[in-house]
């Protein structure tokens, strides 16, 4: 910038100096030319004067002499008379006749006229001035000549020489050319000690600045010879700047303490980081609102899966929830063909290296850290998140290249701050799950309840009747459960029950419901049950499992029960389940009275026999 302005300012002074040159060039050269044409008209004011005094006393024939002596004057070039018609008609004689159009034209109009002759050696200026009859100063040439007042009698003509005037031109040229370099040589010299300074001082913001961009805050020595003030502005400026980068530096480290980790290296920008942090948490504070307003698990999973899509460029991942007290694998999300843990939900979630150890599993050089993933030519990443109490959000993420791996690990710490934000939401849904799942489950068994029955089948049976599909109702009764209770006591009574649940829920399929409908009577609902055929079976194998299980009781007996079921289909027997579970206790009091330890299908007849009783 400092040679921009000190070549701008040069060009500014000599642009400034030639113009005053050409300027003054201009005046002196119109200058000149007045003064030659007032010399002119002083000259020929002399010839006048003289050709009246010849004509005054009769000396007419010396005229050719005086103007001789007059055309030798200094700068005169040329000097000639010119004389109108009316001269020559009055005296008879011809002479003096005009030599140009411009002598033709001043004899006519009587004014004076003059043009300029200029080349590269000699410059002049020709002159025409008219002689006009006038009775002025004490000579009438009304007198001598037979005219009107103001005709013209004739005219002066002369070429002066002006290359003088542009001599002197030249001369003012050249003094405004040293004028010009002695300015512009002062100017570089005060410029350089001055000036100098101040360009230097700019340099130094320039440079600061940017580097004040980029996280690099430094101090700004003044160079020598400034001015007070520039000095304290400067001073001012390293005073701000101090501050800034306290402040800044204090917001680096809290906002590095909040997001959980600390950034050591020495070339990064805190400006440009602090930024993106804080932007980071804006849209982090505005995804937990929206996570807390989700009304269930399901939409919190979807949308932190929109999060990992749209916000860090996922592709490829997977939502598993690993419940350890029950040993349980569940599959929640899928992104992309990224699922390899089937083997592991089907053995033990326990095997899982990320639910085992609590901390992130990822891809390593030269061998594999998870025992599952068996793919070479990709990478993984899983990040372990503990929701609830023995619960585990496992994030799997699976990478195409070994760059994607790194760049995912760059973006891991943000990830984990939504997950984070979002584990409170997730418990809180889990325990409003457990919360409403104890309001339908029986304390002693764990199963469900008479409660969850009423409510859960207001959803089940239109879906059974959009499926056109079958539901076995299987009402259970434990035969002489009383004596149970009268010999052993109730402690060995609940144990009874307990492993009658046990049983039930091992025997039947995930998809069935078993419900402890009240005292020692239990409900299997077998959903989507084929045929009728494949309900008695299913009862069979209760019935089976049941006697052949032993109970201990004290001293090391041993105890064995057997159950009574009654069997009713929906919507065989009935199109309302509340018909078709009171069809099945009939069918249960129909085995109970025939033997007990009894499978029974309902039939109408058992209905006839009961009203009969």
């Amino acid at each position: 910038m400092k040679k921009n302005i000190i070549l701008n300012s040069i060009i500014m002074v000599i642009i400034l100096s030639i113009s005053i040159t050409v300027l003054s060039l201009y005046n002196l050269r119109s200058s000149g030319i007045k003064s030659s044409i007032h010399n002119a008209l002083s000259i020929s004011e002399v010839v006048k004067s003289g050709l009246t005094s010849h004509m005054v006393n009769g000396n007419m024939d010396k005229v050719d002499t005086f103007m001789q002596s007059v055309s030798n004057l200094k700068n005169i070039d040329k000097l000639w008379l010119v004389r109108s018609d009316l001269v020559n008609n009055q005296f008879g004689h011809i002479r003096n006749k005009p030599k140009d159009e411009i002598d033709k034209k001043v004899i006519q109009t009587g004014k004076m006229s003059y043009t300029i002759d200029e080349s590269i050696t000699k410059s002049t200026v020709r002159v025409t001035i008219p002689y006009n009859a006038v009775a002025d100063k004490g000579i009438n040439c009304l007198n001598c000549h037979n005219v009107q007042q103001g005709a013209t009698l004739g005219a002066v003509s002369l070429v002066m020489d002006i290359s003088t005037l542009k001599e002197i031109g030249i001369e003012s040229l050249y003094i405004i050319s040293v004028i010009i370099l002695i300015t512009i040589i002062f100017f570089l010299l005060y410029s350089k000690k001055v000036i100098s300074p101040y360009f230097k001082l700019y340099e130094l913001f320039k440079i600061n600045m940017s580097q004040a961009t980029l996280g690099k805050f430094e101090e700004v020595n003044p160079p020598v010879g400034l001015a007070k003030e520039m000095v304290q502005i400067t001073q001012d400026y390293n005073q701000l700047l101090q501050t800034f980068k306290e402040t800044a530096g204090d917001i680096d480290k809290k906002l590095q303490g909040f997001i959980g980790y600390k950034i050591s290296n020495i070339d990064r920008n805190p400006l440009k980081e602090s930024k993106e942090i804080i932007d980071n948490l804006s849209n982090l504070y505005q995804f937990k609102k929206q996570v807390e307003l989700d009304s269930c698990l399901s939409e919190i999973y979807n949308r932190l899966a929109q999060m990992l899509e749209n916000k860090f460029n996922q592709k490829n991942f997977t939502f598993v929830e690993i419940d350890m007290v029950k040993q349980k694998m569940t599959k929640l999300v899928q992104r992309g063909d990224s699922f390899y843990c089937e083997k592991a939900m089907s053995e033990n979630p326990q095997f899982c290296r990320c639910a085992r150890t609590k901390t992130d599993v990822a891809s390593i050089d030269f061998h594999n850290s998870c025992q599952y993933f068996k793919n070479d030519e990709k990478f993984y990443y899983c990040i372990n998140i503990n929701v609830a109490r023995n619960k585990f959000l496992i994030i799997h993420f699976t990478c195409n290249t070994k760059k994607e791996l790194e760049e995912l690990k760059d973006k891991i710490i943000f990830i984990k701050n939504y997950l984070t934000e979002t584990a409170p939401a997730i418990e809180v849904k889990l325990l409003m799950s457990a919360l409403k799942d104890s309001a339908f489950r029986d304390g002693l068994t764990g199963l469900y309840n008479r409660k969850f029955l009423d409510e859960h089948s207001k959803k089940l049976i239109p879906q059974i009747k959009r499926k056109e599909s079958n539901i076995g109702v299987l009402m259970l009764d434990m035969d002489h459960f009383k004596a149970v209770n009268d010999e052993y006591g109730h402690d060995i009574g609940d144990k009874v029950l307990k492993e009658l649940a046990a049983i039930l829920e091992e025997t039947v399929r995930e998809s069935d419901l078993v419900i402890r409908y009240g005292g020692e009577e239990f409900i299997v609902l077998l959903v989507d049950v084929q045929t009728e055929e494949d309900a008695l079976n299913v009862a069979r194998k209760i019935a089976q499992r049941v006697r052949e299980n032993e109970i201990s009781v004290y001293a090391g007996n041993k105890l064995k029960k057997t159950v009574s079921i009654g069997l009713s289909m929906f919507p065989k027997d009935s199109n309302v389940l509340d018909t078709v579970i009171k069809n099945a206790d009939i069918a249960l009091y129909e085995a109970k009275s025939t033997g007990r330890d009894r499978v029974v299908r309902f039939t109408e007849e058992q209905v006839s026999s009961i009203d009969l009783f």
